[in-house]
C-alpha cells in the first residue's frame, strides 16, 4: 500500500512539475520558429503584425539581381499610413560600425594610434575612469576595456540623458566592470568616448567626418547623424509596448539611415571598398567585425552580409520591448526571410 501511495505521489509530482514547465516554455518564440516557411519573403514579411511589429522593412541587395525591398504593417500607428520602403530608420548600435571605420581611418592617417592610452587622449579622465593608463584605444574599439556601460544604469532609458557629457557622467568615478582586455562586455560608453575622440582630433563633429571620409565616397545621402536634420515625416516610428508615444523625435545621438543606404555601406565595408588601401582594410579587420544589429526603444536593426548568397539583408523593425521575446521574434524574422532567399537562390 504504501509502495503504491509512493507511486501516486511521484505521478502527481512528475505532472505538477511538467504543466510547469510548460507554463514557462516561450510559446510566442516556438510557435514563430516552427510554422512552415511561407514561399516567399512578402509572404514572411506580411507576418510581422503576427509576431508584435507595427511595421517592418526588409531590404535585399544581392549580386546579379535588382534591388529588392519589402514591407508590411505601418510607417505611423497615428494616421495608418503604410510602411515605407524609404523610409529613415534610427540604426542604433549599428553605427558603431561607421565609428570602427572612422576610427581605422585615423590609425591609418596617424592621427591616432591604437596601442595608446585613454589617459593619453583624455588625460582629463585619468582620474574619473578606472584603468585610464592601461585602457587602450583597441580595447574601447573591441569592447575590452572594462568601463561600466552607461546604457545599464538604474532607469537610463526612462529618461535618457540629452548629450554626451551627461552620459558620461553616469559612469564617472565608478568601479571598473573588470581589469582591461581581460574580458569582454559590449559597452556603449566605449563608443560615446570614442565619438569624443574623434572629434577631438579632427577639429570636427564625428559624424562630419564620418560623412566626408565613409558617406561621400560611397554617395550615401539618406544617411544622417541626428533626428534633427531630417525631415521627421520620412522617419519611420517607433514604439515600446506598453508605452502609447511615437519615440521617433527622442534625440539619442544616433544615425538614421534608409534600408537602402545601410546595405550599401554594409557591402562596402564586407567587399573591401570603404577602405582606401589594403592596409586600412586590414586594420579594421584586425579590431572590428562587420556586420552588427542595433536596439534601443521603437527601432530594432539587423544588418548583415551573406557570403555564401552575395546578398546583404537589412531588416528593420519599429516595435520593442526589453522584457518579452520581441527582440528574438525579430531574429526569427530575420532567420525565415534569409532561408527563403537561399531557397529562391538555389532554384
Amino acid at each position: 500500500m504504501a509502495s503504491k501511495r509512493t507511486t501516486t505521489i511521484i505521478r502527481v509530482l512528475l505532472l505538477v512539475g511538467t504543466l510547469t514547465s510548460l507554463y514557462f516554455v516561450p510559446w510566442p518564440i516556438v510557435t514563430a520558429w516552427i510554422k512552415p516557411l511561407p514561399d516567399s519573403i512578402q509572404e514572411q514579411v506580411n507576418k510581422a503584425q503576427d509576431y508584435g511589429f507595427d511595421g517592418i522593412i526588409v531590404y535585399i541587395d544581392q549580386t546579379g539581381k535588382k534591388p529588392q525591398w519589402f514591407t508590411a504593417g505601418t510607417h505611423n500607428r497615428e494616421t495608418q499610413e503604410p510602411a515605407r520602403a524609404d523610409a529613415l530608420f534610427k540604426i542604433a548600435s549599428v553605427s558603431k560600425l561607421y565609428t570602427a571605420v572612422a576610427i581605422t581611418k585615423l590609425v591609418r592617417d596617424g592621427q591616432l594610434d591604437l596601442d595608446q592610452t585613454l589617459a593619453h587622449y583624455f588625460p582629463e579622465l585619468s582620474d574619473r575612469i578606472e584603468y585610464a593608463e592601461e585602457i587602450t584605444l583597441r580595447m574601447l574599439v573591441q569592447h575590452r576595456s572594462g568601463i561600466p556601460n552607461f546604457t545599464d544604469t538604474y532607469m537610463y532609458w526612462a529618461k535618457p540623458k540629452d548629450n554626451n557629457q551627461e552620459r558620461l557622467a553616469l559612469i564617472l568615478d565608478q568601479p571598473a566592470d573588470f581589469k582591461p582586455d581581460t574580458d569582454y562586455a559590449y559597452c556603449n560608453t566605449n563608443y560615446l568616448l570614442l565619438h569624443e575622440l574623434i572629434t577631438k582630433v579632427t577639429g570636427k563633429i564625428s559624424f562630419a567626418y564620418i560623412k566626408e571620409n565613409i558617406l561621400a565616397p560611397l554617395n550615401l545621402e539618406n544617411t544622417y547623424g541626428s533626428i534633427h536634420n531630417v525631415d521627421p515625416d520620412r522617419v519611420m516610428s517607433g514604439y515600446y509596448v506598453g508605452y502609447p508615444n511615437d519615440l521617433k523625435k527622442d534625440d539619442n545621438d544616433l544615425m538614421l539611415a534608409t534600408a537602402q543606404d545601410l546595405a550599401t555601406f554594409i557591402r562596402a565595408l564586407n567587399e573591401g571598398s570603404v577602405f582606401r588601401d589594403a592596409q586600412e582594410r586590414a586594420i579594421y579587420n584586425s579590431i572590428y567585425k562587420l556586420n552588427h544589429t542595433g536596439l534601443i526603444p521603437g527601432y530594432q536593426t539587423i544588418a548583415e552580409y551573406h557570403k555564401d548568397l552575395d546578398a546583404v539583408v537589412i531588416q528593420f523593425t519599429n516595435t520593442v520591448n526589453f522584457e518579452g521575446y520581441n527582440w528574438n521574434l525579430s531574429e526569427i524574422m530575420y532567420n525565415r526571410v534569409v532561408k527563403i532567399l537561399t531557397k529562391e537562390s538555389s532554384n
